[in-house]
């Protein structure tokens, strides 16, 4: 539940600032006619989403860098980090109820194969428990190595979708400006008549 939370938070975190930064976007592609130097400054804040994805295939985290988004390179080291640091203990505990259950079977017979029997482990444990155990921390590491994988992708996914969105106008610009000025009409015999003329433009 933690891993997906973490996931969920990224996903709408890029969403919602690609969206905030639509009215810069906008501006860097209509262009400042009266500036021209400045609209190819503009643009150049805005990296190629191709590029932003081989940088983070390359090192997890500097698309975000890439993209000023600095502050999501603790997380997605953090992700990385700890899910790689729960893998290594799971490998480890993996082995060592593997070595135990090993032993167990073979009893005093045993060849050592995989390595003696912790000392944590309980020596009266039965073979069913160890067996159990062994197949529960091996299936758990392998579950973790495959999210190691989709947040290693989930890396390159963010920093490429906040790339892309961010320069493209996705708002539904809904503005609406009134006026009020006043009016001369004329009559059909020609006699002018003041009026009042109300203006309304939705953009």
């Amino acid at each position: 539940m933690v891993i997906r939370s973490i996931l969920t938070v990224l996903v709408f975190t890029t969403v919602v600032q690609a969206q905030l930064t639509e009215y810069t976007a906008r501006k860097t592609f209509l262009g400042d006619p009266v500036h021209p130097a400045q609209n190819e400054e503009t643009i150049s804040e805005f990296p190629e989403p191709k590029k932003v994805l081989l940088r983070s295939v390359m090192i997890p985290g500097w698309g975000q860098v890439t993209n000023k988004q600095i502050w999501k390179v603790p997380i997605v080291y953090g992700l990385l980090g700890g899910l790689t640091y729960y893998s290594i203990d799971l490998h480890k505990k993996y082995h060592d109820y593997r070595a135990a259950y090993y032993n167990s079977v073979n009893g005093a017979e045993s060849d050592l194969r995989f390595g003696s029997t912790p000392s944590y482990i309980s020596p009266n444990a039965s073979e069913s428990s160890l067996k159990n155990n062994r197949d529960f921390f091996r299936n758990r590491r392998d579950f973790i190595y495959v999210t190691i994988g989709l947040a290693y992708i989930l890396n390159m996914v963010d920093a490429y979708v906040y790339a892309h969105m961010r320069s493209f106008d996705v708002s539904d610009d809904l503005t609406m400006r009134t006026g009020i000025k006043s009016d001369m009409g004329v009559l059909a015999s020609g006699h002018p008549i003041p009026g009042l003329s109300f203006t309304f433009n939705l953009k």
